[in-house]
């Protein structure tokens, strides 16, 4: 396999992984999707731009900065997803790091809050480049490739699956848990706002019950991007 522009982690679970993420993030992630998690003892990876706080718009009201420190306190992950919410598509590679840099090291002075060093590409934009320059400075990078993690993956670009809609989505996500649990993979849901009426990018709190309770009644090991990669990977 060719591995340019990649950073390859071997995966050495004994047992399906689930990880559930939230982007950007909407409060409704946090009071609706959050407690969801909580109610079988996981919980979830929050793709936070500092730029949104107290910002609204398709997805709701977003995060305030209070509602960080609510989140680590609960026993979330706190991840990063640039500053500014910006696409790399719109700028250059270069202006796109400073803005991954900043994004992730502005948390801390603002919130006194250390935030994991993981990272989500807005609208999942990226390029070979800037899967080097952005893998070099965060312990992972994920996309909205779909598919499954593992056993040997790109820590660069972990490939994810979005959750949106309601119960007529849950049959699709069923299936996902299925081949996950087959081939002991690493399963990656993500969403935005979670409300009874979501946006085109969010999903009914039934569906995300749904499917947490099903993963949890089957014994995968409902985890944060956190613990996966530093429990579960091995880095070649």
């Amino acid at each position: 396999m060719n591995w340019v522009g990649q950073n390859p982690m071997r995966l050495q679970n004994n047992q399906p992984i689930i990880s559930f993420a939230f982007d950007d993030f909407p409060k409704t992630a946090l009071f609706e999707g959050g407690r969801i998690l909580e109610e079988v003892g996981a919980r979830g990876t929050f793709y936070t731009a500092l730029g949104l706080a107290g910002a609204k718009n398709s997805l709701g009201d977003l995060f305030q900065i209070e509602d960080l420190q609510q989140l680590v306190e609960r026993g979330h992950e706190l991840a990063s997803h640039t500053f500014d919410h910006v696409s790399a598509r719109d700028v250059s590679n270069a202006n796109f790091v400073v803005n991954v840099q900043k994004g992730h090291e502005s948390i801390e002075p603002k919130t006194g809050l250390v935030p994991s060093a993981n990272f989500a590409y807005p609208f999942g934009c990226t390029n070979v480049r800037l899967k080097i320059k952005v893998g070099a400075m965060m312990q992972s990078c994920r996309g909205n490739f779909s598919g499954l993690n593992g056993p040997i993956t790109d820590r660069n670009l972990l490939r994810a699956n979005a959750l949106y809609g309601g119960s007529e989505a849950l049959g699709a996500a069923l299936k996902l848990v299925e081949l996950n649990n087959r081939t002991n993979g690493w399963l990656i849901f993500y969403t935005h706002d979670v409300r009874s009426k979501p946006s085109n990018f969010g999903c009914t709190p039934e569906l995300l019950e749904a499917l947490v309770k099903s993963a949890a009644k089957q014994r995968c090991r409902i985890l944060t991007i956190a613990e996966v990669i530093s429990k579960e990977g091995l880095i070649d």
